[in-house]
């Protein structure tokens, strides 16, 4: 396939653009780069070393199937003019476009006005540039795009994958109807803006015969896709309040033997997935493609476990390596269940053959171990949450 990757220099975009070249796809990619700036400006840097742009683009080109060009052009969805877009679609006429090029920071998006409308302009408009381009120039190609979990909420009920059924009932008539959209309940103006691009998206699958896999992904964790991947090939691994994921904070916390900072109870339930398992999940996804007009959900996790109990996995794998780490609960700086029902489905990628690679527990210990050679580059200023929801 030929493949376009909004987002390729990012935390997941980097090693899906490595893994797919590997797999022998045309890939192009394009970013702006600003998650390195934002990350920057908040006092903080990815732990692992990463390659500069430029060096990262030299790697890039020594795959044959790279296709040169793209990588050279800087640009942001929703902040420059939407014919930019078109016509790179037009040009490069992809099988597939894996939309990653949002702000992915929940707690980022509350810092103020500022940061929550730059959330709402880069993902919405950004993503509704890339939608109308998509009509005008290819409407056949798969748009593959990164929602979240964290889309849903916490309702008091299960969560199926993207719909549920209903029927209209009229007297002794029963009418079948399509199925709707499953609820959402936003937590965030990141998960809000989510929100806003999954119906913007159905829309526009529904109307303009477009195609799109929605992907509900839930938190990730790891800094490497496989065991060889040299230095060089290395993603980014952010650990600070902003957008440090929580397990890879714990563990960037863990290797240093600072106290994991769980917040509030602890007993918050969430789906979680290692980086490699989130690299096979999306490259099923890619290869097999939805038909025209089909907008379909799949909720990308591994498995659901509580903060609580995640710490003390932490705390026993760094134990395992000499590390003596204690768990701190603080205040709960964001507004959200701590006791809740939570029970997503997620069958449908298991249907085209997901295997995880391995279980948590064992994914911790790996991780612990490919962070232990950075742990003097970890700044400790930046672990603690001074954002707050209310």
């Amino acid at each position: 396939m030929k493949i376009l990757i909004l987002g390729s220099d990012g935390y997941i975009g980097w090693p899906l653009t490595l893994h797919l070249l590997k797999e022998g796809h045309e890939v192009a990619g394009i970013d702006s780069y600003i998650r390195r700036t934002r990350v920057r400006n908040c006092g903080s840097d990815s732990l692992t070393p990463i390659l500069s742009t430029l060096d990262r683009l030299t790697l890039l080109r020594k795959y044959p199937n790279y296709i040169k060009g793209y990588g050279n052009l800087v640009i942001s969805l929703g902040e420059y003019e939407p014919f930019i877009i078109r016509n790179i679609l037009r040009d490069l006429k992809p099988d597939t476009i894996v939309h990653l090029a949002e702000q992915s920071s929940a707690p980022w998006s509350m810092i103020s006005s500022e940061k929550a409308s730059e959330t709402q302009l880069q993902n919405v408009i950004g993503t509704l540039h890339l939608l109308w381009a998509m009509k005008e120039v290819c409407p056949e190609a798969h748009l593959v795009k990164i929602g979240s979990l964290g889309e849903y909420g916490t309702p008091n009920c299960d969560i199926p994958e993207g719909f549920i059924k209903r029927d209209c009932s009229w007297r002794s008539i029963r009418c079948p109807m399509a199925d709707l959209p499953f609820p959402k309940s936003p937590n965030s103006f990141y998960h809000l803006s989510k929100v806003h691009d999954t119906h913007n998206i159905i829309f526009a699958c529904s109307n303009w015969n477009l195609r799109s896999t929605d992907i509900m992904q839930g938190v990730v964790f790891g800094v490497k896709v496989t065991d060889n991947e040299s230095e060089s090939e290395l993603t980014r691994f952010d650990y600070d309040q902003y957008f440090g994921t929580v397990i890879n904070r714990f563990c960037a916390q863990a290797i240093i033997e600072y106290p994991l900072t769980i917040y509030g109870r602890g007993d918050q339930l969430r789906g979680f997935l290692s980086l490699s398992d989130s690299i096979q999940c999306l490259t099923l996804a890619i290869e097999n493609p939805p038909n025209k007009s089909e907008y379909r959900v799949f909720n990308q996790f591994e498995s659901t476990r509580s903060i609580n109990g995640l710490a003390k996995m932490v705390v026993q794998s760094a134990g395992e390596l000499g590390l003596k780490v204690e768990i701190s609960h603080l205040e709960n700086p964001r507004k959200e269940k701590e006791i809740h029902h939570y029970n997503p489905a997620h069958q449908k990628l298991f249907d085209l053959g997901y295997k995880p690679t391995a279980n948590i527990y064992q994914e911790i210990q790996i991780l612990l171990s490919n962070l232990l050679p950075y742990k003097d580059r970890i700044i400790k200023e930046v672990i603690l949450p001074t954002t707050r929801w209310i």
